[in-house]
């Protein structure tokens, strides 16, 4: 039982990570209904609410059963690795109508009655017109919800990749996969990798390869199973949402403070995971400049390193400073 995901020879070549902003925008909404996903989001549950409350999310709702086939016209995999919202939602917009009625009839027979329902006879009874509002319903949960957040998310799911591209590169895909979820098991004989369901399902690669992708919402679950024409793709929970909505202040060793610094001290505590100048400030309530400022001193010290990914500069502590911030915290 399970989902296969058969891999040939250039399939392993073609693994590769990305994030996607729709994705995040689309599992926050399933979290608001899914109590059992929710403990580690409180403090965004508690800022949202009003703001949600606001929102009709029934459509969408509808289309994310709790088993079975979620339209995935509304979340497609994305189709580069530094993918925007903007750019996800023109490919929302832009679904063929016949195709998005059949993956939302798919859906919708997933949840008893769904078919029958208002909702689900308005959204089958004019999918063009389904797919206008489905879309503008997701870019107001994204501009309401998620878009005011983006910064810590996005910081959290590209240290994630991080962390799991250095797996991959010191120990293979064995490496990989043993890291991603308990869930997930690959078999290097068949060259077959499996995600446990109640229900057998198989997808050939035949040389799409994989797509991996880390969600700060989808905790503490694992999904995949996208249908063509979409790339075959495994959406993870991302490493550290735990503390992903924890003020950084807390964190800090009072000793610490004393010896660097109270701001010093919080630049430092808080990069528990690679984070550039930007994902810091948004994080810490603090001007760009100023953390800027603060990681050049850092730097300098002999505390952080730093590397150029793409377009942006990520600081990262060094042994001395993990030894520093991870040390006693007595006052």
């Amino acid at each position: 039982m399970g989902l296969h995901h058969y891999f040939g020879h250039e399939d392993l070549l073609r693994c590769r990570f990305a994030l996607s902003p729709a994705w995040e925008t689309m599992e926050a909404v399933r979290t608001l209904k899914l109590t059992e996903r929710q403990g580690y989001h409180l403090p965004w549950l508690r800022r949202i609410r009003a703001a949600a409350d606001g929102l009709d999310l029934r459509p969408l709702w509808l289309l994310m059963p709790h088993r079975g086939h979620s339209a995935d016209f509304i979340g497609p995999p994305p189709s580069g690795p530094g993918v925007s919202f903007e750019e996800e939602l023109a490919l929302i917009r832009g679904a063929d109508p016949a195709a998005a009625h059949e993956d939302m009839r798919k859906s919708l027979a997933c949840t008893p009655g769904a078919l029958d329902s208002d909702t689900g006879r308005y959204l089958l009874a004019d999918p063009a017109r389904a797919v206008r509002d489905l879309a503008d319903l997701m870019e107001r949960v994204w501009s309401l919800l998620i878009e005011p957040h983006w910064p810590r998310l996005r910081a959290l799911l590209e240290a994630d990749i991080l962390f799991h591209s250095r797996r991959l590169a010191a120990g293979g895909l064995q490496s990989l996969f043993d890291g991603l979820h308990p869930g997930l098991a690959w078999d290097p004989a068949s060259l077959t990798l499996t995600i446990e369901r109640p229900s057998h399902h198989e997808r050939v690669l035949g040389g799409q390869g994989l797509l991996l992708m880390p969600s700060a919402f989808i905790w503490p679950g694992i999904a995949g199973g996208f249908d063509p024409p979409w790339q075959p793709t495994i959406v993870y929970p991302a490493r550290g949402v735990g503390a992903l909505w924890t003020p950084a202040q807390e964190n800090t060793p009072n000793a610490l403070a004393r010896l660097l610094g109270r701001a010093r001290a919080e630049v430092l505590c808080a990069l528990e995971e690679p984070a550039s100048t930007t994902a810091l400030a948004h994080r810490l309530g603090l001007a760009p400049s100023t953390v800027s400022a603060h990681l050049g001193v850092l730097h300098a010290a002999g505390l952080l390193i730093s590397a150029r990914h793409g377009h942006q500069v990520r600081y990262e502590r060094t042994p001395l400073a993990i030894a520093l911030t991870t040390g006693d915290h007595a006052p």
